[in-house]
């Protein structure tokens, strides 16, 4: 189903506990490791410590972005505010591959300077280890709960944390390095930590990039879907299926053919029972829309661009003008029209007199219409049963 206000509202509450917990952490630990780093005259901690601090910048931008991008759809925006989610996280991949340049580019300095760097002690290291700890406890509880709520913002903050976790696994192993004389490894340590955040930073641009110009789900996805509508009964065959991203919910449109002769409330129902599988195979689907055909008009012009055929009023008029002197047409208690094939098929109910000879009545109708090009099938019918 479709979030409604409420959920929404419960999701961002969520949200922001999950990131506020994750801004403590990430505020004690980037204070361990700067103090621990400058102490110690490790630049990889050091960067280490900075990287922690920068992800309490983004954990604030994080909570303010759920905040507003869960709200509800409103007149302004009828597909709700998912968008600012996408930028939101637009700009935590900027700030990703900024801090990852800057840690590599003062890290490759000091690594071909070649400065003196003492021997960390027991404790550093041990700082690093706790950290590396906590930030993959952040991780794992941040990433649970964007999965819960289906929120690609917070699971983008969860890969932020992961992130440092894995930049402090790389510190760790400079620091014992450096420990046992091989002083040039902090420095290279920092440089892999600058490139992996990077990384870390340009997958974060390219998906939100891709969201912003509506790529659609995986070819899987739109497969399954398209399979899941052509199991409901009634639907002749799909087409048109196009699926695109906001933020962590998926929106469908779609082209349903059905059987040409069915009541457009029927045809509407079996459009809603199409609906209501799909969401059970797909449940983040948040917007379906869909269009019903009478026939697979799949690869050809489309309609508003092709001449149109007349509406009811002026086949009614046409008709007249043509059919005004036939019994069959003046004994008429209704008419059905069918658009299929560029033309209009024609049915005529009447409650003409058994003595009507209803072949003899259509081909009559047939040749006084001669001159309708647009006249498809003509059928007439008279009484129950009886056609």
């Amino acid at each position: 189903m479709t979030p409604s206000h409420e959920q929404r509202a419960t999701q961002a509450r969520e949200a922001h506990k999950v990131t506020l917990v994750g801004a403590v952490v990430d505020f004690l630990v980037g204070m361990a490791k700067l103090i621990a780093g400058l102490m110690v005259g490790s630049a990889a901690l050091v960067a280490d410590g900075i990287h922690s601090f920068s992800d309490i910048l983004t954990d604030l931008f994080v909570m303010a972005a759920t905040h507003f991008g869960r709200q509800a759809p409103d007149q302004g925006h009828p597909y709700g505010h998912g968008r600012i989610e996408t930028l939101a996280t637009l700009w935590l991949g900027g700030v990703l591959i900024f801090v990852a340049g800057a840690i590599a580019w003062a890290s490759l300095g000091r690594l071909i300077g070649g400065d003196a760097i003492p021997a960390p002690g027991g404790w550093a290291i041990t700082i690093a280890l706790a950290s590396l700890l906590a930030k993959e406890a952040i991780y794992h509880y941040t990433m649970r709960a964007a999965r819960r709520i289906g929120s690609r913002l917070l699971e983008a903050n969860a890969w932020h944390s992961r992130s440092d976790a894995l930049s402090t696994l790389v510190v760790l192993v400079g620091l014992v390095a450096t420990q046992l004389g091989y002083a040039w490894m902090d420095a290279l340590a920092a440089i892999v930590v600058g490139v992996m955040v990077g990384r870390i930073g340009g997958r974060l641009l390219w998906e939100s990039s891709q969201e912003l110009i509506d790529t659609a789900l995986p070819e899987d996805e739109q497969a399954l879907l398209k399979r899941t509508a052509e199991t409901v009964p009634g639907v002749h065959g799909v087409h048109e299926l196009r699926t695109r991203r906001i933020a962590g919910d998926a929106l469908l449109d779609l082209h349903i053919v059905v059987p040409p002769r069915v009541t457009v409330s029927e045809a509407h129902e079996i459009g809603n029972a199409v609906s209501r599988r799909l969401r059970e195979a797909m449940p983040h689907l948040a917007d379906i829309t869909f269009h019903i055909d009478p026939e697979d008009d799949e690869g050809q012009t489309e309609h508003s661009r092709r001449p149109g055929l007349p509406l009811r009023d002026d086949v009614e008029s046409l008709l007249d003008d043509a059919w005004g002197d036939s019994p069959a047409w003046r004994a008429r208690i209704d008419l059905d029209l069918h658009y299929l094939d560029d033309r209009i098929d024609v049915s005529l109910y009447l409650t003409a007199p058994e003595a009507l000879d209803l072949d003899d009545a259509a081909t009559d109708l047939r040749r006084a219409a001669a001159d309708l090009d647009w006249l498809g099938r003509l059928r007439l019918w008279q009484g129950p049963g009886r056609a």
